[in-house]
């Protein structure tokens, strides 16, 4: 890995876009610390200073913005939770399936969509912060709750044009590269939490041992899974394609065990805790108002064993509702007979398609049932040690930042590649030149 970073700094071209990544992480960095205007920060460090559920989450995704109510406070969440509604809607609505079929200008009509759905999410839950805020103490007058409303949502459409940004003249993707940079940015104040617990004796070195052990291994396994893959013998048989003849070979079809990435988790946590956004826009704590707080409360993971159990099984739900989008059975299995290919043992048509969908459905669950581990292991955690928290150690958090880095790493080497073919190219034509003299 780091020889590659060597050669991708050699190459003029890659070293560029390797800075700007860098200079995209920096700009995402300051603006963290820049508190948002009209609200008294110290007020609401009792506010938020007890902060769990989706405010836990939304806060790691910012980079700790939240925690000091600056002007990326919200993140890219809203953009998340966008993208997850256009892509539950994109099944539902036949139209929104025909554009995702229609190439590049279905996508960039697609985008626009969830830009737009972008700011409406972005400023309801800006206006739920400012009414959490006010039922926390913090006097906020209507011109100030408007300006905070339009500063927040601002903030967070300035950090989806920044990872566009980053996509198009930097490394990877941007979106993902930058909710990489804000959870690595929350590093420094897990790690400060830890020194002040150790200094303060209610924890023990031997904890601290074991939660270094602990983030090791889930390192381990996020890698091990992610990359781990199940090859299904493929058997190619000869064909004539106009004046050629293809050759009979064999190969194999890789299916990954985590084909659908972390993308349940955020369906799952988004599902349980959004209602939470929408009731905390209403004031008041009695009533049937109040009733609702609590009960969406209730359903927060961590709070209790049943709603960090339903979490879990939300993931598992969701991880194969998000592979049967991703992986599309029925047309592996047609691609195989149309270009008369075959796997050993099984016959072309219906066999293979229940064949195939018995493998993806098996791996399938050993993917989920990793998920579903990963994802409530920072609540679990909590009650085998002295840690407060485990918002980086373990759950979505650590599942993004190793798999954003393995995607980075590979999209380095591609273009290490790229450009490795380019440079054979050119010099097999002048050698082709020199020859013909």
């Amino acid at each position: 890995m780091i020889e590659a970073l060597q050669r991708a700094f050699s190459i003029p071209e890659l070293r560029q876009r390797l800075l700007f990544v860098l200079g995209a992480f920096m700009v995402f960095a300051i603006g963290a610390h820049i508190p948002v205007p009209g609200l008294d920060h110290k007020k609401l460090e009792g506010v938020l200073s007890s902060m769990g559920g989706l405010l836990s989450l939304v806060d790691v995704f910012s980079g700790g913005a939240l925690r000091r109510t600056s002007i990326f406070a919200m993140g890219i969440t809203p953009y998340i939770n966008a993208s997850i509604i256009m892509q539950v809607m994109a099944i539902a609505i036949p139209q929104l399936e025909q554009m995702q079929k229609e190439g590049e200008a279905g996508r960039k009509r697609l985008a626009r969509i969830t830009r737009r759905l972008t700011v409406g999410l972005a400023a309801m839950q800006a206006f739920g912060l400012t009414v959490m805020f006010a039922s926390g103490g913090v006097n906020i007058p209507l011109t100030a709750r408007i300006q905070i409303v339009v500063t927040l949502t601002a903030g967070s459409m300035f950090l989806l044009w920044l990872g566009e940004q980053v996509t198009q003249k930097g490394v990877g993707n941007g979106v993902s590269l930058m909710i990489f940079a804000s959870i690595l940015l929350s590093l420094p104040y897990q790690v400060n939490q830890i020194v002040a617990q150790l200094r303060a004796g209610t924890v023990s070195w031997f904890m601290v041992l074991f939660l270094i052990a602990v983030f090791i291994a889930t390192i381990y396994a996020v890698v091990y899974i992610t990359q781990g893959t199940r090859r299904i013998p493929i058997q190619h048989t000869k064909r004539v394609i106009g004046m050629r003849q293809t050759q009979a070979g064999a190969s194999y079809l890789p299916i990954k065990v985590n084909s659908a990435g972390v993308i349940p988790i955020i369906f799952a946590i988004s599902l349980l805790l959004f209602p939470a956004t929408v009731v905390n826009a209403f004031p008041g704590q009695t009533g049937f108002i109040g009733w609702l707080k609590e009960a969406v409360n209730y359903l927060q993971p961590g709070n209790n064993a049943f709603a960090t159990l339903l979490y879990a099984l939300l993931v598992i739900g969701f991880t194969y509702f998000y592979t049967s989008i991703v992986m599309n059975v029925q047309e592996m299995a047609d691609n195989l007979k149309k270009y008369g290919n075959y796997i050993p043992g099984i016959r072309p048509g219906k066999p293979t398609f229940e064949y195939l969908e018995r493998v993806i459905s098996r791996i399938t669950l050993a993917g989920a049932v990793f998920l579903a581990l990963i994802a409530v292991l920072q609540y679990i955690l909590p009650g085998m040690s002295q840690f407060r928290s485990f918002s980086l150690i373990g759950g979505t958090s650590l599942l993004i930042v190793v798999g954003v880095a393995i995607e980075t790493m590979q999209a380095i080497e591609a273009q290490l590649l790229m450009r490795n073919y380019e440079g054979f190219i050119k010099s097999g034509g002048q050698r082709s030149t020199i020859g013909g003299r």
